[in-house]
């Protein structure tokens, strides 16, 4: 027996249960890890409030470090003892996950743990953006929303890397010192944001808008688009966005929305290895500054939700077993 977080029905953080729960065991063509360190995203608080359909009783979670422990019938290429990163797990929130083997991303040497966990889905979240979603060129201009998050830092490092301009929202002035140091050469924030952006810009917009917010940015980030724009909208931290009118967008200058998810961008063993090694590389040289805002014993998963949902944190939120 092992200790996992259970929820046996949707609602608030009280229903994160912390109990003991048989163990998984590795199937076909799949690992089994024990945990050292586990993320928490904005999707594990949605199958928790019931946005998105699960079956209960359930345990959150697919974003994970740990060691393998164990290995399923044909598994090749890893062994017991390797460290590993993932965010294709399912119920990570627990000591023991269960991982398929071609999600089990290596970890390089000179990575923590903490740091290691916040790149499996929030750093090849960054790289999709700004390399597949929209790819980023030197000279564009874009805007990244809560670019203090687990991804808006990422996300603006890598924008930056590529010679682009940055303009970050953020929510609070200790938020504006992290996306300054992060790189953004414009901190705003959310009031009117699209029209000094396009003061910014001689009138004429941006070039894209990366959007993780949704309901209560989606309306300006489509003001703040150039034309021919792109608004990425890959997230959706203060509720979903209404439903849109087409017609907004050849009203706006043929705009283009686009509402991706990185399952879409790790559709071969290829993809997978570029992103992760990309990103894994930059973290280890430094190139990439990984920040881990706080911290949580497994025990203690509902005051680190609390403190994710009360948008109280900065950088990566994690789980600790």
């Amino acid at each position: 027996m092992s200790q996992a977080i259970v929820v046996d029905q949707p609602g608030d953080s009280s229903v994160l249960n912390y109990r003991e729960v048989a163990d998984p065991v590795a199937g076909p063509g799949e690992v089994l890890i024990r945990t050292t360190a586990i993320g928490i995203n904005f999707i594990d608080i949605y199958h928790r409030e019931g946005k998105y359909p699960v079956e209960y009783p359930f345990t959150p979670g697919k974003e994970a470090v740990g060691i393998i422990v164990a290995l399923g019938e044909g598994v090749t290429g890893l062994a017991v003892g390797d460290r590993i990163a993932t965010t294709e797990a399912a119920r990570a929130y627990a000591e023991l996950v269960v991982v398929p083997a071609e999600g089990a991303l290596p970890v390089p040497a000179g990575l923590s743990d903490e740091v290691a966990v916040a790149l499996p889905l929030q750093g090849m979240t960054a790289h999709y953006l700004v390399n597949s979603s929209f790819p980023l060129e030197a000279g564009q201009t874009c805007i990244v929303h809560a670019a203090a998050g687990g991804v808006g830092l990422l996300l603006t490092q890598m924008a930056k890397a590529k010679g682009a301009r940055v303009i970050a929202t953020v929510s609070s002035p200790e938020k504006e010192v992290l996306a300054r140091e992060a790189g953004a050469d414009v901190v705003l924030g959310y009031d009117d944001f699209a029209a000094k952006a396009r003061e910014l810009t001689n009138g004429e917009g941006v070039h894209v808008v990366y959007d993780g917010v949704g309901k209560t940015t989606f309306d300006q980030s489509l003001a703040a688009l150039r034309i021919r724009g792109v608004l990425v909208s890959f997230g959706s931290a203060s509720g979903a966005a209404a439903p849109l009118d087409m017609s907004r967008l050849a009203q706006g200058g043929s705009l283009t929305v686009t509402r991706p998810t990185l399952w879409s961008f790790l559709q071969t063993p290829e993809e997978r290895a570029w992103r992760w090694g990309e990103v894994s590389s930059a973290a280890v040289s430094g190139q990439l500054d990984v920040r881990v805002g706080a911290i949580f014993p497994l025990s203690d998963t509902a005051a680190a939700h609390d403190a994710l949902t009360g948008r109280h944190t900065t950088g990566k939120v994690v789980l600790i077993p």
